[in-house]
């Protein structure tokens, strides 16, 4: 993973401990997503570059897997999301 995990992990428990899990592995999929999408604008190769950005689209997948649990544990995330995409629309 090329980003650290932003906090000391076994210090958590429970609910607390679960919802990080979900952050730390929606942070190694993001990074992942930025990484193939990186390496595939650095190709001249073409099926190299189609490969990279379908494996970046599977990638974002498993973003929106962990970020689905995470919404069904921590129902403050979910009201700072929406409060956030209506700070967007306001724009």
């Amino acid at each position: 993973m090329l980003s650290q995990i932003p906090i000391e992990v076994e210090k958590l428990k429970g609910k607390d401990l679960d919802k990080q899990i979900l952050r730390i592995g929606m942070i190694a999929e993001l990074d992942a997503v930025n990484l193939y999408e990186q390496l595939a604008a650095m190709t001249r190769n073409k099926k190299l570059k189609a490969m990279l950005l379908d494996i970046a689209r599977e990638e974002k997948t498993h973003v929106g897997e962990f970020q689905a649990l995470l919404l069904e544990l921590d129902k403050e995330q979910v009201e700072e999301l929406e409060k956030g995409k209506r700070e967007v629309e306001e724009l």
